[in-house]
């Protein structure tokens, strides 16, 4: 996968790029992000990584996140209606929060599943598989965090002379 997405031949799917992420050590955001040494990063409205959408209009846009070894995702999420993303079990430990800002969505994680409105939110485990879906008539959105501790190695500060 790896060379066919270098070769620009493939587009991986959100679980293959936070697999390819895990196994080099780093938080999804240091993959899919330039680098960036400031310490303070924005992100101007329509400038995050797009890296799930639908046929429908449907999209995840990862819109900020933080440097290993604890890594938080903060994603902005559109589901048209029928929409329905699943997502493998991340790395142990990883624990996700999500508040609904328009419409209805269905969270299921392991063999439960929760109803969001507008201004619900729910904290699950984000290390057993889980989904995300609009069952309504009309265009949902959600943020989603995502704290994925200990996924790499922190990242080497600069020496300070004494």
């Amino acid at each position: 996968m790896v060379v066919n997405v270098e070769q620009g031949a493939a587009n991986p799917s959100v679980g293959t790029l936070l697999r390819i992420s895990d196994a080099l050590g780093v938080g999804l955001p240091a993959l899919v992000e330039p680098p960036d040494l400031k310490r303070v990063k924005v992100t101007r409205r329509g400038k995050g990584a797009a890296l799930w959408s639908s046929d429908s209009g449907g999209r995840g846009v990862l819109v900020a996140g933080t440097e290993p070894p604890d890594v938080l995702e903060l994603w902005d999420w559109t589901l048209a209606p029928g929409d329905h993303h699943v997502s493998e079990a991340h790395t142990p430990g990883t624990r996700e929060l999500v508040q609904v800002q328009d419409g209805t969505i269905t969270v299921e994680v392991a063999d439960q599943s929760v109803t969001l409105d507008v201004g619900d939110a729910v904290a699950f485990p984000g290390d057993v598989a889980h989904s995300y879906a609009n069952p309504g008539a009309e265009r949902a959105r959600f943020s989603l965090a995502v704290f994925e501790p200990g996924v790499g190695p922190a990242p080497r500060s600069e020496a300070v002379d004494g």
